[in-house]
């Protein structure tokens, strides 16, 4: 990347499912979008659960019918009590069609997400894109300047900071993050089985973490199975005929017979949240504003609604003839975020505490916490739909829901 004289509206760090989708929902909010993230082949196998309105804002920026061949429907939530305490919790069934749906969502393998969303990027004539990572960022008074790692630069009204957990945008805007550590471990990878799985994604809690099973196209599932640090290390070197033996154990034998795919991944969990979401013409997504266990399928989505957000508000001052990057557009980003991130985060922390606690008060209250939510329909059906997306927030997202539910009875 040379050196540019134009200077952009918006500049999007980072090329990973969050940052794509933001720079995609800029550019189609009119904004003059650069997106800096260096092409490389998407190798791992790891899937999403787009849940809520996330499918929807992916149709907004005619992004699904490019991948929705490569997607299985999610219809059924099954919660297993699989932890062999004294106390154990009933099963609880999620059905989509109680809440009047056809699908909660559906289940995808990122490198064909990611596929789907470089291919719409590159239709975007005013979305710019640069093959190079960002080596530096400086905020200033009326800009923010990007260095490459190539030695060029560019100038941007505002940046967002789509570079991961160890973001360069989020540590160049001087906002500091509260990083905890969590005794788990994720091993990822995909399963072939002899059943069908019937669109059904079975999460069994066991003692050190949840294992899910969650529906792909034909009879195969893809499983993130959280345990302690030294199980997963275990795990991770079996044999395919070892791991597939475990996993089938794991499920109790739900989907039959497995086979483990090639492609596994092992990664540490943590929670981390910035003590800002935008600051210095930087905004924040995805897990550079938030990092979250694997639970309830919360990260990417979250990510979604933050890049939704990002482009209602960009679009709006930019209608109005105001800076996308001025302290007041900071202010209103951070605002529309902060209550999504802030009592998601907080849930998902309480549940996996619960989980893993083996005080029996707290096995009680877990236990008896979701035989309300199994038994009582109107508290199972609120929390259904508090699962998908927060039903107090408006953004681009809901307004996708309506929009394409208009599409569809035309």
């Amino acid at each position: 990347m040379s050196e540019l004289s134009t200077a952009y509206d918006v500049a999007v760090v980072g090329g990973g499912p969050t940052g794509l989708a933001t720079a995609i929902a800029l550019a189609r909010a009119g904004a003059r979008t650069a997106l800096l993230s260096r092409r490389a082949p998407y190798i791992d196998n790891r899937t999403t659960a787009l849940l809520g309105g996330s499918v929807d804002f992916l149709r907004s920026l005619e992004v699904w019918p490019r991948c929705k061949d490569q997607a299985c429907e999610l219809r059924v939530m099954r919660l297993v009590d699989d932890t062999g305490r004294l106390i154990r919790a009933p099963e609880v069934r999620f059905s989509c069609d109680e809440i009047g749906l056809e699908e909660f969502g559906f289940n995808i393998e990122n490198r064909a997400l990611v596929a789907a969303l470089e291919d719409r990027a590159a239709a975007l004539s005013n979305l710019t894109r640069y093959d190079d990572d960002a080596a530096a960022i400086h905020p200033e008074v009326d800009a923010v300047t990007i260095e490459s790692a190539n030695g060029g630069s560019l100038s941007t009204r505002l940046a967002i900071g789509a570079d991961g957990r160890h973001s360069l945008c989020r540590e160049a805007a001087g906002i500091g993050v509260r990083r905890r550590a969590l005794d788990q471990t994720a091993l990822t990878f995909n399963v072939r089985h002899l059943r069908p799985h019937l669109n059904v994604s079975t999460e069994f809690h066991t003692a050190r973490g949840p294992c899910v099973f969650v529906p792909l196209p034909d009879n195969r599932s893809s499983v993130v199975w959280v345990s302690a640090p030294k199980e997963a290390e275990r795990l991770m070197v079996l044999s395919d005929d070892e791991l597939s033996e475990a996993v089938e154990t794991q499920s109790h034998s739900i989907l039959g017979r497995m086979r483990v795919e090639v492609g596994r991944n092992i990664f540490p969990l943590a929670i981390e949240q910035p003590s800002q979401f935008a600051k210095a013409r930087i905004a924040l997504v995805g897990e550079a504003a938030h990092v979250l266990p694997p639970i309830g399928a919360q990260g990417l989505n979250m990510g979604f609604r933050d890049a939704a957000d990002i482009a209602d508000i960009v679009r709006d001052e930019l209608a109005s003839g105001r800076d996308p990057g001025s302290p007041a557009t900071m202010s209103k980003y951070a605002w529309a975020r902060r209550a999504d991130i802030l009592t998601r985060t907080f849930a998902i922390d309480v549940a996996n505490r619960s989980l893993l606690s083996a005080f029996l008060p707290m096995q009680s209250l877990r236990a008896v916490g979701l035989h309300l939510i199994g038994s009582f329909g109107p508290l199972r059906r609120l929390a259904m739909r508090e699962g998908l997306a927060p039903s107090w927030r408006a953004s681009t997202v809901n307004s996708a829901v309506t929009e394409t539910r208009a599409d569809r009875s035309e």
